[in-house]
């Protein structure tokens, strides 16, 4: 059975949360409480989960520093990065329509 592209991708991306953890790893790796922090209203389990599959579909990758307390840090891979013009795109989208929603 041949996969359709854009269900492809959007199974990727299937969620508002999977665009805000992106858009806060293109500008630098972060921990997963900086992730909190900066993306208002994601609870811990959402947050947890998104991550989990961001790293399975290799958008993101986990690095794990055996220190006490251990630190874990997220970064996107060449395959993430490779979303932001998707990302600009949508963004200058965005601010060209939102004038007219209203």
């Amino acid at each position: 059975m041949q996969v359709c592209p854009v269900e492809f991708s959007l199974s990727i991306l299937k969620n508002k949360w999977t665009i805000f953890i992106i858009r806060e790893l293109l500008t630098t790796e972060k921990r997963f409480n900086e992730l909190k922090r900066k993306i208002n209203g994601v609870t811990t389990k959402v947050l947890t989960e998104t991550l989990k599959h961001l790293e399975k579909m290799q958008i993101i990758s986990r690095e794990v520093e055996e220190t006490i307390p251990v630190k874990v840090t997220y970064s996107l891979t060449d395959l993430g990065l490779s979303l932001k013009p998707i990302l600009d795109s949508l963004s200058e989208w965005g601010v060209k329509n939102l004038s007219n929603s209203n």
